[in-house]
């Protein structure tokens, strides 16, 4: 049986405290992992993105995304794994202001 609690609890538990909480009432919980140090990671998580094995698994990727820049890690082999290898490249020239609000 699917259970995204259990998914969320696993997928950081080996590493932080899990707490789980219903922060309102339209199904959004809140995960907030701490360690030794305090609060490590504060996300909001809707129902949409906890019912869908899919798209929570894309959240847990994230956060550890996210885990990992601010610890300073190196993450080039995570995003190519998140990506399956397809990175797009990075557009890079001036971006015309007066053009996108005229759009």
């Amino acid at each position: 049986m699917y259970n995204p609690f259990q998914i969320l609890t696993d997928a950081f538990q080996a590493e932080y405290r899990v707490n789980l909480s219903l922060e309102r009432l339209d199904g959004n919980i809140m995960l907030t992992l701490t360690n030794e140090q305090g609060v490590a990671v504060r996300r909001m998580i809707s129902p949409a993105q906890r019912n869908d094995p899919v798209r929570l698994q894309r959240v847990i990727e994230s956060i550890r995304l996210g885990i990992a820049i601010e610890n300073g890690h190196k993450v080039g082999e995570m995003l190519t794994s998140m990506t399956g290898g397809h990175v797009s490249p990075v557009r890079t020239g001036r971006v015309n202001a007066a053009q996108i609000a005229g759009s």
